[in-house]
This record gives C-alpha cells, sequence and structure tokens, in this order.
C-alpha cells in the first residue's frame, strides 16, 4: 500500500508519468470518466479548505467515483475527543482511500500508520502540503518545459508556509535549480531546509525586498501572511502587508518571468497585476479546474494485474494492495494523487520551528511520528 504523505513519496520518475497522464486526462477526460467507478473516496477536513477539499473531490467524482467525508472538525467525533488515529480506522471500513487535512504536523503519518487504506496528505500544519506540490510542479513544467536550470524566488511566510517547505524538497531532486528566499527576518526559511540545501551543494540566497532580487527570476512563488497561524495579533498586523506585489514591481521582471500563489491570496498580490501575462495563479487555476482528476491513480479490482500506462483509461499503478484481512471495501484498490493548493503551519512564538501544540517542523528525511515530540505517543488527536 502506497501513501502520499511528502512528495518525496515519489520519484522523479513516477511524477513525470504523472504528469503526462495528467495532460492525457485534461485532453482526453471521456477516456478516464469510469476509472475510479465504484470507488469510495473520504476527505477528512480538519481545517477550513476551498480548493484542496473541493478540487479532490471533483477528481473522484470526474473518474466516476464518490465522495463522503467532513468539512470541519466540529462536524466530526474530533469535537468528542476522538484521535486521527481512531477516525483512520473506522474511514478504512467505510472507503477505499482517505484524504485528511490536519492543523498538527505528523497528522497524516499517524493516519497512514493506522489506515488500512491510502492516505493522501491534504496540508498537516506547517510540515507539508504535496498535492499542492504537484500543482506546482505541472504548473512550472507546463510554463517552462522542465523542472530544471531555473531561479525560483519564495516569497512571505516561509517559515510555516507548508506549500513552501513541499515545494523546496521536491525541487531539490532537479538539476541546476536556485533559489531565493524572501521574506522578513521573522518567517525566514527553517534552518534544516538551508541546512538541506547547503549539504547538498544546492545554491540558496536571502533576501528581505522583492526589489532587490526580482530581476534575476523565473518564478516568483508568492504566499500570504497567514493570520491564522499567529498568536500576537499585533504582529500580524505588523506582518502583513509585508509585501504586496504590484504592477510596479513587476516592471522590474523579466519578461518570462511567472508569478505563482498556493491561494488563497489576501493582498499580497494586487489586483492589478491579475491582467499581466505573467501572473501564472491563473494557470493554477485552469489546473485545478480542468485537470481536478489528473492524479488519480487507480488499481483494478482484486484478482486483476496491476498496469501502468496513460491509453484505454489506465492509470497508473501507484495503489494499495488490496483490503486488509480479507476485507472487501469496493475492490479495495484506489489510490488518489491529485495536483494542488492551501495553507500552512502553526508556530510557537519564542521557538523557531516549534508549534503550539507540542508538534515540530520535521527536517526532509524523517515523517513526524518517527521519534517526533507528539506527547501522545505519535497519535495526533
Amino acid at each position: 500500500m502506497r501513501n502520499l504523505i511528502t512528495p518525496l513519496d515519489f520519484t522523479t520518475e513516477e511524477l513525470e508519468h504523472l504528469f503526462d497522464l495528467a495532460d492525457d486526462i485534461r485532453l482526453h477526460p471521456d477516456k478516464y470518466a469510469h476509472a475510479c467507478e465504484g470507488k469510495k473516496m473520504a476527505t477528512c477536513f480538519y481545517e477550513p479548505s476551498t480548493r484542496t477539499r473541493l478540487s479532490h473531490e471533483s477528481a473522484m467524482l470526474r473518474l466516476g467515483g464518490s465522495t463522503m467525508g467532513f468539512s470541519d472538525a466540529d462536524s466530526s467525533s474530533a469535537s468528542k475527543g476522538e484521535s486521527v488515529a481512531d477516525t483512520a480506522r473506522v474511514i478504512s471500513c467505510y472507503a477505499d482511500i482517505m484524504v485528511i487535512r490536519h492543523p498538527k504536523e505528523g497528522a497524516a503519518t499517524v493516519a497512514a500508520e493506522f489506515a488500512t487504506i491510502p492516505v493522501i496528505n491534504a496540508g498537516d500544519g506547517g510540515h507539508q502540503h504535496p498535492t499542492q506540490t504537484l500543482t506546482d510542479l505541472l504548473t512550472i513544467r507546463s510554463l517552462k518545459g522542465s523542472l530544471g536550470n531555473l531561479t525560483i524566488g519564495l516569497c512571505g511566510d516561509l517559515k510555516f508556509g507548508r506549500t513552501v517547505h513541499s515545494l523546496i524538497n521536491a525541487l531539490m531532486r532537479y538539476e541546476n535549480v536556485r533559489f531565493i528566499f524572501i521574506s522578513p527576518p521573522e518567517l525566514k526559511v527553517p534552518d534544516y531546509i538551508t541546512e538541506k540545501l547547503q549539504e547538498k551543494g544546492i545554491p540558496y540566497e536571502e533576501h528581505i525586498k522583492i526589489e532587490d532580487i526580482i530581476g534575476e527570476l523565473d518564478f516568483l512563488y508568492m504566499t500570504r501572511i497567514q493570520k491564522e497561524r499567529f498568536f500576537n495579533e499585533d504582529d500580524y498586523i505588523r506582518l502583513k502587508n509585508f509585501y504586496i506585489l504590484d504592477a510596479a514591481k513587476m516592471k522590474l521582471a523579466r519578461p518570462d518571468m511567472y508569478v505563482l500563489h498556493p491561494l488563497p491570496r489576501v493582498n499580497e498580490i494586487s489586483v492589478d497585476v491579475d491582467q499581466d501575462p505573467r501572473a501564472a495563479q491563473e494557470a493554477g487555476f485552469r489546473h485545478r479546474a480542468a485537470q481536478p482528476s489528473c492524479e488519480k491513480g487507480y488499481l483494478p479490482h482484486q484478482g486483476q494485474a496491476p498496469r501502468r500506462g496513460g491509453t484505454g483509461g489506465d492509470l497508473p499503478a501507484l495503489a494499495r494492495d488490496g483490503p486488509a484481512d480479507g476485507e472487501d471495501r469496493a475492490g479495495g484498490k484506489c489510490f488518489a494523487l491529485r495536483l494542488h493548493a492551501d495553507r500552512a503551519g502553526r508556530p510557537r512564538r519564542g521557538e523557531p520551528g516549534r508549534h503550539a501544540d507540542g508538534y515540530e517542523d520535521v527536517p526532509p528525511g524523517r515523517h513526524p511520528g518517527e521519534g517526533g515530540p507528539h506527547r501522545d505517543g505519535g497519535v495526533a488527536g
């Protein structure tokens, strides 16, 4: 059984195959309209979401499957104190795949440990957001033709932005990528990320002003300053308008530089940028609207051999081995990815990399729960 907890759970070769498949689904949606027929997906969202939840659900519906789930922790048994581990066990009896978003780092890893169906991480605190990263990688590839030989600037909340952490980890694996980090000192990228870049000999720079570096970028990845991650509202008010990308700043950029944003946007990209052809957040909108099913990996019913390919409705065999203990959950072999977007983590003031509920930013190569600081023995509540 395979899960998607971080972008590194798939090789670069598997991602290339997945992106080719995404393009084929976009061009020939009818070919895949029944690929997940009879399969059920549970979306378990403990945090608010628009694009991430709806794009997963849209993907499953467009592949012929069905969806269930909850969009608010208060409408689930979590409000009664049920742990993520117990919820994952229960969901495994009802669905063929589970998509989870949670405010605590490591919650998706805990769900994957106790579920008997594949689990997709739709964002766990400030740790990772792999499905957003897949959307970002697909957008970059579609605009530039490849995922190497580029300079990317990441701007805004780089300390607790899970979309930023996921994208950096994913792009580290490609040739000749240079990172430019643009943030106020309070929200600079975590040390474990810069240490990893140093170990790998990957060049990076840190700046405070967009204007100082925008002319050197192939991509500018803007992120919002996240009000929900601040314990002190005065700090948020002081930083919320620290970066506003407007038409004047865009004049300093190269004609072929593109702007990306994981969304939602607040005011960090002025509306006067929307009509600029380099505003590739519009490409992100299109990928979410036109290709919501592009990363559904599907394995046929039990007894059939796994298939890999992009013709005749076959989807890649990136999937689970089947129901546990002989259970039959509609064939029990479905794995879903999806290329897509959303938010970030929860800092504990005064402790870089740590968070209010005892969870932490976890360096690449170790998932939360593997020797991590979870106060309940690794089971996020």
